[in-house]
């Protein structure tokens, strides 16, 4: 196999929508006979719950990959969805900053973990809600970023030190980190604020913001505490149907751009 596709879904405010997103996307792509992992690489491990992992059970998680250098394969679970793998994180992964910050080659521990290893088509990573050393990390594994905003009044603010880093990224670790797309998430299409947003979001990113909106939609936020992706819990709301439209967008995105 070619070497698969890493996508980190970053954005460092909180709330945006990108634990969500990450699971959705994963699994929407699994759904589209992609393989997929997932990596959880957020300490509150919410993407591992979302999908319906119990915590208190894992023996090994993104954290002895990133700090004891354990293969990332031995991390690796199946998920009770078709295709669809996941590297857990527990709150633990916090303590790794911390560690990390004074170990060598501390921004390109999950870069070395993913080298070599071709068993997927596509690896999601869900980044922290901060510019934190992990963020840094997933960033320099990265091929690109998916950058969900929420559609609301301070969506842009802090962005502009998010890409920042990213250039910063591109000048040293890794040159060719692209943003594939910026993902406007929570739109409530009946209020004037959030068609604003999602215009000025445009103007702020011309060419670069996904057609699919994601909808602020009773059912995406339902499914985490069934522990399942929107998609799996009722496939036919418009948060499910949202996911799937995004999925295909970055498929058509990535193929343009390898191509």
């Amino acid at each position: 196999m070619a070497q698969p596709v890493v996508i980190a879904v970053t954005n460092q405010k909180g709330g945006v929508g990108k634990t969500t997103t990450s699971i959705n996307l994963a699994y929407c792509l699994a759904q589209a006979g992609k393989q997929v992992l997932l990596i959880d690489f957020d300490p509150q491990g919410n993407a591992t719950s979302g999908l319906g992992i119990d915590k208190s059970q894992l023996e090994t998680t993104v954290l002895e990959v990133v700090h004891k250098g354990v293969p990332l394969s031995d991390a690796v679970i199946a998920t009770r969805y078709k295709n669809l793998s996941l590297v857990p994180a527990t709150p633990q992964l916090a303590n790794a900053e911390v560690e990390l910050a004074k170990a060598e080659h501390r921004f390109t521990r999950l870069r070395d973990a993913l080298a070599g290893y071709d068993a997927y088509d596509y690896v999601v990573i869900d980044s922290p809600p901060s510019l934190s050393l992990l963020t840094v990390n997933g960033l320099i594994a990265a091929n690109y970023v998916l950058l969900p905003v929420q559609a609301e009044f301070y969506a842009l603010e802090g962005l502009g030190q998010l890409l920042e880093t990213i250039q910063l990224i591109r000048k040293g670790m890794n040159p060719t980190l692209e943003l594939i797309g910026v993902l406007v998430t929570m739109l409530d299409s009946r209020t004037t604020l959030s068609q604003q947003v999602y215009e000025e979001v445009k103007k702020h990113f011309p060419g670069k913001v996904f057609d699919t909106a994601i909808p602020r939609n009773v059912r995406i936020a339902e499914a985490p505490s069934h522990g399942e992706p929107v998609g799996a819990y009722d496939k036919w709301c418009k948060g499910a149907r949202a996911y799937k439209a995004l999925a295909k967008e970055v498929m058509t995105r990535v193929d343009e751009k390898r191509s």
